[in-house]
């Protein structure tokens, strides 16, 4: 047998997971299952897999780093005997192995059989090693039951705040669920242990998380939009408002001057982020005109601004 080093591809200093890191890779690379009509590759997952038996093992790896064994687990004969074992029998490794040995006798149990149940899902095909002798991997723990999906509906001010929800299961549980910052309706959360029932237990709850409609608030990401209506003397003189917010009412400066369409900024009044901030709420102001008011409309009859146009940056008078 070659270098068990070379095989793998590592350096001999290599680490313990660098061995089995590279073990896997060609493993998975040169399975039977995936090769089935490649017989070099077939050769190549066995070599691998011895390659791996011995330098997996502290023990090993250290007499073959000594020069006491070679690359296949073979004693080497001291200096003036012949070849061979000097303990009788053909190599070092063969014979007195457990059930589930690969060749040389190298026992491909425990780690190597534990590496082999996560790329293949247990024994593959056959039920057993697919160069002969079945590598013993773990039994198959018993199935979770099924895990459950619901959906719900999060009041708006409850989701920007991260209010706790109730929620019945369909096994006639009632939780209080935290709501995590940052939540989206496409990362369902999941609650271990609050699924279906099975032989291995029970499966997850999977709870998809919407946020609902609001009647004058409009979510814009980490955001919260409102629009405000205000008086004509409310937008002319400036006035102090008390504005709606999700954290509840708030007074809100209301600049002199201020027209139909200008933005004012409540820092912090928007939606928990998953860094733990908030977004901010933007009140957008709404003149409100009224319709029938004979002193409003003497007033406009009357008064005039030449001064400026308005519609001067739009090319029209």
């Amino acid at each position: 047998m070659s270098d068990p080093y070379a095989i793998l591809g590592v350096t001999r200093s290599a680490s313990a997971a660098d061995i089995k890191k590279a073990y896997r890779k060609l493993a998975k690379e040169n399975h039977p299952d995936k090769n089935a009509d490649n017989p070099k590759a077939l050769e190549k997952f066995k070599a691998a897999s011895s390659a791996y038996a011995l330098l997996s093992d502290d023990k090993t790896r250290g007499q073959y780093d000594r020069g006491e064994i070679d690359g296949d687990g073979q004693p080497k004969a001291p200096a003036g005997f012949g070849g061979g074992n000097p303990f009788g029998g053909g190599g070092g490794f063969q014979g007195g192995g457990r059930p589930g040995a690969g060749p040389q006798g190298f026992d491909f149990g425990g780690d190597a059989g534990d590496i082999f149940s996560e790329l293949f899902g247990g024994r593959g095909r056959g039920g057993g090693n697919p160069f002969g002798g079945g590598f013993e991997t773990r039994q198959r723990a018993p199935q979770k039951g099924a895990d459950v999906a619901y959906r719900l509906m999060v009041p708006f001010e409850d989701a920007a705040t991260l209010k706790p929800q109730r929620i019945t299961l369909r096994n006639g549980k009632t939780l209080d669920l935290k709501l995590p910052a940052g939540f989206t309706a496409e990362k369902p959360l999941r609650m271990t242990g609050q699924g279906d029932e099975g032989p291995g237990g029970p499966g997850a709850a999977l709870i998809t998380l919407e946020v609902a409609k609001h009647r004058f608030f409009v979510r814009d990401g980490d955001d919260v939009l409102l629009d405000l209506p205000v008086r004509l003397n409310e937008a002319v003189l400036g006035a102090k408002l008390k504005v709606p917010t999700v954290d509840g009412a708030v007074m809100l400066g209301i600049p002199a001057g201020s027209t139909t369409g200008k933005i004012l900024r409540l820092r912090g009044k928007g939606f928990s982020r998953a860094d733990g901030t908030r977004g901010d709420q933007l009140v957008t102001l709404q003149v409100d005109l009224p319709a029938d008011d004979a002193a409003l409309k003497a007033f406009a009859e009357t008064w005039r601004d030449d001064r400026r146009n308005p519609r001067a940056a739009l090319g029209v008078d």
